[in-house]
């Protein structure tokens, strides 16, 4: 199963998501439910770096797969958070989609920074 755990900081704006684990929703290559959530989750990766103009903390098993976390972890302009927040949230968005309907296998969550 992939989780998807998405943290929120205290002003409600997404730092951090974290992917891990494989779907197993068919055979290597087949599998649909693998397929979509790489397409979102690399896609988020990737706009964030070119539409909002930084490079966010990512750390991927580019091997093996079943696992992909991105951080804000630096200070960003009002501009590049709003850029990132669109794409973070429509990641999020994304994956609920594909939960709703592989639910068997992808989990989401959603917390709070400590």
């Amino acid at each position: 199963m992939i989780k998807a755990r998405f943290t929120r900081d205290s002003h409600g704006n997404l730092v951090k998501f974290k992917l891990t684990g494989h779907a197993d929703a068919g055979e290597y290559g087949q599998d649909i439910v693998c397929a979509a959530v790489s397409a979102v989750s690399i896609g988020a990766v990737n706009g964030v770096e070119a539409l909002a103009g930084f490079t966010p903390s990512v750390d991927a098993d580019e091997v093996n797969g079943g696992h992909l976390q991105l951080v804000i972890d630096q200070e960003l302009t009002g501009e590049q958070m709003h850029i990132t927040q669109i794409l973070l949230e429509n990641l999020e968005l994304s994956m609920q989609s594909i939960a709703e309907s592989y639910g068997d296998y992808v989990q989401i969550e959603t917390s709070n920074q400590s």
